[in-house]
């Protein structure tokens, strides 16, 4: 039994962790299974993607696409899926398993379902229902050429079920990110350098990521948010790893070094480093959808900038997060006092008790055995 994971940007790497593990612990009794890792080089920055698989203990991955992100979706998704064709034409693999939403999950489920090879879509069912959003149309295609649905909660399976997905497919286990933070938090807290090198204090920062292309495709629309960010640092301190598409943008319009006496900005970190700075921050906000769960997990409240409702709703519903469109820097910091300040949200984690990788391994072992 051979299985390949594709990866390729931030999500996929820090859900592929638990993954391996729950490989490596079945072929113990199982011999005839091996896997090897797809790595399409959607995130090629040694801050976005070798340090992931250093501090996870990811094996170097076996096949190195080198399809570079800030192409169009369109050839970005396509040169993946050529290449991507070519590997498992070489490896016939007996389950492609994609993760999450990215282009790299795409590509990596278009290339097997072209060779008839079955598919496992890890974090299916999840949707914003919103078709000018590149990551809902990659979950919503590739859970439609999948053999087996993994949902991290009842909204995923409830999704999936609204569809016409056959309940034979679809199988809630739980949230793989979940399973990661508890494989990691411990060694996270002991190996963290950016925390002490900054001197931060516990609830005593607020930690903010910004990365997606709505948020930054105009320094006008960018401002709102980073605007607002001035204006919260006046009470309390704000750290910004920077994504390298949001420091360019920036950069092109000379205003890298006014944002950088305002806000501390860092480089983008590991996943180590990330974990500690979102478990003692005492907001989180983002416009990412793992770094939201991370925050949830680590029982930090957040704040979601994007125009469109998240996919993962149990964290609105729990009052964990509050979602905020953008419309200018007053609104956005009026949303981000208020978070500031609100109480923390209900007790409960519907995704899973932190063995999700292991129930989807078993499950593929189970299924491929029966063939």
């Amino acid at each position: 039994m051979k299985l390949c994971i594709v990866v390729g940007a931030r999500p996929n790497f820090i859900k592929a962790a638990p993954l391996v593990t729950a490989i490596r612990k079945f072929q113990k009794k199982h011999k005839d299974l091996s896997f090897f890792i797809l790595h399409t080089g959607q995130h090629f920055d040694v801050n976005m993607s070798d340090v992931f698989f250093n501090e996870m203990k990811i094996p170097k991955p076996d096949y190195q696409l080198d399809v570079k992100d800030g192409t169009t979706h369109g050839r970005q998704t396509g040169e993946m899926l050529m290449k991507a064709e070519e590997v498992l034409m070489k490896e016939r693999p007996d389950m492609v398993i994609s993760i999450g939403d990215t282009n790299s999950t795409l590509a990596g489920a278009l290339a097997a379902a072209k060779l008839n090879i079955p598919i496992s879509h890890v974090e299916a069912g999840l949707r914003m229902y919103n078709k000018t959003l590149a990551e809902d149309v990659n979950r919503v295609v590739t859970d439609h050429m999948s053999t087996l649905l993994f949902t991290p909660s009842a909204v995923g399976t409830k999704n999936l079920k609204n569809e016409g997905f056959p309940k034979s497919a679809v199988w809630q286990y739980g949230d793989v990110m979940y399973d990661a933070l508890l494989q990691f938090d411990k060694i996270a807290e002991k190996t963290t350098k950016v925390y002490k090198e900054l001197k931060l204090k516990t609830k005593e920062f607020v930690l903010v990521t910004m990365h997606r292309v709505e948020n930054t495709f105009s320094i006008e629309r960018a401002r709102y948010i980073l605007d607002a960010l001035v204006g919260l640092s006046k009470e309390i301190k704000i750290v910004l790893p920077l994504h390298p598409r949001t420091r360019n943008l920036l950069k092109e319009h000379s205003l890298f070094e006014y944002y950088s006496e305002h806000l501390t900005i860092i480089d983008p970190v590991g996943y180590l480093d990330m974990l500690v700075l979102e478990k003692h921050a005492k907001l989180v906000v983002t416009d990412s959808g793992g770094v939201q769960k991370e925050a949830f997990y680590q029982r930090t409240p957040c704040v979601f900038l994007f125009d469109v409702t998240t996919s993962w709703k149990e964290l609105v519903q729990l009052g964990w997060m509050t979602e905020v469109a953008p419309k200018s820097a007053a609104q956005v910091l009026r949303a981000l006092k208020k978070a500031l300040h609100a109480k923390p949200g209900k007790k409960g984690n519907p995704y899973g008790k932190g063995n999700a990788a292991e129930l989807m391994i078993g499950k593929i072992i189970e299924h491929l055995k029966k063939k």
